[in-house]
């Protein structure tokens, strides 16, 4: 029998710093009531110097440890997906094996930008679908602050720091039903970040900052996310009403009520973090998962549908019976 990926426990981690709009108002031209209208976020946690994406995502995988009550022993696959790696290499997920003191796992790091949830989360259930893994650790942990040009104010409002973690076992009862992730390498240039050592594209003195045209990526956003909304109902047989909670990633707020509109769903059957955390790019569905299932909003039994996109691009979507 094929087994099926269900949540056992959710984690995540918030740094303490609080950075509001009015914080960056004092250093670049704009104003809360600017960035609150036109992207819906309030705030953002920035972390402190000596916090890495490894130290992030420890603590958030040692929450998803804890509640899914679970020996980190019983781990055979960690998957950390990041655009801010503590080094080039080893991979984030060694190094997180090594602070959870894991030995017989295996690790590594998935790349997809702000889809990299999604895309580790299809990597996840395949593991265990094919009996490769049972007990598989998801951790998205980015410090997008260390990438933001503070004195860009198209990129330097939307971003904060912040892990989430997720934990899925091997089980017979539903879980994972299924995954959907795609690429398109054409739009590279409209959103990217250069490694700084070996890319000359970026015009900021060599230093490795997030460039993007938002006006192309919004656009592309909402029809993608439209279209694969409607790949995964159809995967399923199910209609827009089967749908109970929308997980989305934590860009703008107007492309998240766009994707709610288009499953006819009130805002309140969204999990929306955006507000008080920005853009956590691979961390925000996993985090936005978390507070779901944390604050009691989020049932067992429940369908939930996740999605994101990011560079590359890249887009995916998830339904999960929770």
């Amino acid at each position: 029998m094929t087994a099926n990926a269900k949540i056992l426990g959710t984690g995540g981690y918030l740094p303490a710093e609080i950075r509001t709009n009015d914080d960056i108002s004092k250093t670049v031209d704009t104003s809360d009531a600017w960035i609150y209208e036109r992207t819906g976020i309030k705030s953002r946690r920035i972390a402190a110097p000596e916090e890495s994406a490894a130290s992030m995502a420890e603590i958030a995988a040692k929450q998803a440890i804890a509640n899914a009550a679970i020996n980190a022993s019983d781990i055979d696959l960690i998957i950390v997906t990041t655009g801010t790696p503590d080094c080039v290499y080893p991979s984030t997920a060694c190094i997180v094996q090594e602070r959870l003191g894991i030995k017989n796992c295996v690790a590594f790091d998935v790349q997809a930008a702000c889809s990299g949830a999604l895309f580790s989360l299809s990597i996840a259930d395949q593991y265990i679908k094919t009996g490769a893994a049972k007990n598989v650790l998801l951790i998205g942990s980015e410090l997008c602050s260390r990438i933001v040009d503070w004195t860009d104010r198209g990129t330097c409002i939307l971003f904060g720091d912040g892990a989430g973690a997720l934990l899925l076992g091997a089980s017979e009862e539903p879980g994972v039903l299924s995954t959907h992730i795609h690429s398109d390498g054409a739009y590279c240039d409209l959103l990217y970040c250069p490694n700084p050592q070996v890319e000359a594209r970026n015009d900021k003195n060599g230093l490795g900052f997030i460039n993007m045209r938002g006006n192309e990526v919004f656009k592309m956003a909402v029809t993608t996310l439209e279209r694969i909304v409607d790949e995964t109902l159809e995967a399923n047989n199910l209609s827009k009403a089967d749908i109970h909670w929308l997980v989305p990633h934590q860009a703008n707020i107007r492309i998240i009520a766009a994707t709610a509109k288009k499953l006819k769903m009130s805002l309140d059957q969204v999990i929306v973090t955006l507000e008080e955390q920005g853009n956590t790019s691979s961390a925000s569905v996993l985090l936005a998962l978390h507070q779901g299932i944390s604050d009691g909003r989020i049932q067992r039994g429940q369908n939930i549908l996740l999605e994101a996109f990011g560079a590359g691009f890249t887009w995916g979507s998830a339904l999960i019976k929770y």
